[in-house]
């Protein structure tokens, strides 16, 4: 992206009244651009292709933002429009520290935002192990290498919930901001109504652990996250569709370390790390 074209970015964004001084390129987002300017977060959404797992949403994140003004879970939505054929949005910073500890603390933050009220524009999510599996397979589909994966699914039937509530998509340690003590989620570009057991699979993910936050969970920090998430059931749900949540993980690891412009050998090895929890937990996936 050209100097000039962040220029006219900025003062287009200006005319509609937000003080975009001295903006600055924030680092860390793998789907979009983004920069602060003060007290305000721009983020510009990209076009690359599709990902077969975390969507990448403008409307989703807009519609999220405002249907969750006030509950501390989400930054606070400022502004939105079109530049250029580009989406773009204005939100607040908040400024913190991306989450390094306290399991506990993001399974209270997650089982808060379960407990929200719907809103529209989310879609349906995954929704039961016949999902699952119907995603994964769409994921190894796309992968450009062989698919050992495809004779790993996971065996058995898990029925979707009946009550889908609002879950984030995609709540990994890069996504939660520690500020003054307090979690606040960034990035909805995913939301979705579906399972919570989602959410609860893809912040304990290994995969995820690894590449955002450079390690994956302890026994002791997982046992804590699953013993203060409020809802027991959820909890069940989500210890009986693990294979199928490491899978797919898998899956997706697989089909990152295959794109010439995303993959690294750090996709290879959180790929490993889902396949050896996958075998953790089935011993017949070799």
């Amino acid at each position: 992206m050209t100097f000039e074209f962040e220029a006219d970015l900025f003062a287009h964004i200006a005319v509609r009244g937000l003080a975009v001084e001295n903006p600055e390129r924030l680092a860390g987002g793998r789907s979009n651009l983004v920069w602060r300017a003060g007290s305000v977060v721009i983020k510009l959404y990209q076009q690359p292709g599709e990902n077969p797992l975390f969507a990448n949403d403008a409307l989703r994140e807009g519609a999220s933002l405002k249907a969750l003004a006030g509950t501390g879970l989400a930054p606070k939505f400022l502004d939105a429009g079109m530049f250029n054929g580009c989406k773009w949005l204005a939100y607040s910073h908040i400024e913190g520290t991306v989450w390094q500890q306290d399991t506990a603390h993001v399974a209270q933050l997650l089982g808060r935002l379960h407990d929200q009220a719907g809103f529209s524009g989310l879609p349906m999510g995954c929704n039961g192990s016949a999902d699952l599996t119907e995603q994964t397979l769409t994921v190894l589909a796309q992968c450009n290498s062989s698919n050992p994966l495809r004779g790993l699914a996971p065996s058995g039937q898990v029925a979707a919930c009946k009550n889908p509530v609002v879950i984030h998509g995609d709540p990994v340690p890069g996504n939660l901001v520690d500020h003054g003590g307090t979690l606040t989620l960034i990035d909805w570009q995913c939301p979705q109504l579906g399972d919570p057991a989602e959410d609860l699979a893809l912040f304990l993910s290994p995969a995820m652990q690894l590449l955002y936050r450079g390690t994956q969970l302890t026994r002791l920090e997982e046992d804590a996250f699953l013993g203060a998430y409020p809802d027991r059931r959820v909890v069940t749900r989500l210890l009986a569709l693990k294979p199928w949540f490491h899978w797919r993980m898998a899956a997706y690891c697989l089909w990152r370390s295959g794109q010439s412009n995303q993959g690294s050998h750090r996709d290879h090895d959180a790929m490993v790390l889902e396949l050896e929890a996958l075998q953790s937990i089935s011993p017949s996936a070799a």
